[in-house]
């Protein structure tokens, strides 16, 4: 199956479970893969016949920003879901939400969780 990867989008979110997290916010990272057929658009060169990852992009800063929720494996549930539900393109997506300051004890680069829905 074809994909179209996005990595790296950066939004600053109110997500966690202790209070402080929900008030004064934190920085999130997320990777999108979405599996979709990409046979038309390799071959017509039209935006219209595939996935346009710019709205995809802007659909996962709406799901990340318009909420706040206590656990990352709910908030990737959400951009699952809702990207799903807007790109009919889209056979398979995995997101994965990535946690560089979570609050925890160590030396470590991010907490993360990656969750694939099919249709």
């Amino acid at each position: 199956m074809d994909k179209i990867i996005v990595k790296g989008l950066h939004f600053y979110a109110y997500h966690g479970v202790n209070p402080e997290e929900k008030e004064k916010g934190q920085p999130f990272i997320v990777d999108i893969t979405a599996y979709a057929d990409l046979t038309k658009p390799s071959k017509t060169d039209d935006l219209k016949d595939t996935v346009n990852y710019s709205k995809m992009s802007k659909t996962v800063r709406r799901v990340v920003e318009e909420a706040k929720y206590n656990l990352i494996e709910k908030l990737a549930g959400r951009i699952c879901e809702e990207i799903l539900a807007e790109y009919n393109g889209i056979d398979e997506v995995e997101v994965t939400v990535k946690k560089p300051r979570a609050p925890m004890s160590g030396d470590f680069d991010y907490v993360a969780v990656s969750l694939i829905r099919r249709r």
